[in-house]
């Protein structure tokens, strides 16, 4: 039984296109990543950023409140 090969193994520019999706795509939701992994309130975030983030300001917003203070419980 003999296996089929592509003709090239070079990059192609499907290939190109999606290197550079996924690199948009991890930067577009970076803000509710960040939010996430610090333990923000992160589903607002996800949201906004979901809803608003292609606008320069929506991910600004979203990027900003990933970046706040965590809150903190004091039990006593």
């Amino acid at each position: 039984m003999t296996m089929l090969e592509p003709e090239s193994r070079s990059w192609t520019t499907t290939k190109i296109v999606a290197v550079i999706v996924a690199i948009i795509t991890v930067g577009y939701m970076l803000p509710w990543a960040l939010a996430a992994v610090r333990d923000v309130p992160h589903w607002g975030v996800f949201w906004l950023n979901l809803l608003l983030g292609w606008t320069l300001i929506g991910w600004i917003v979203a990027l900003v409140l990933s970046l706040r203070s965590p809150s903190y419980i004091v039990k006593g």
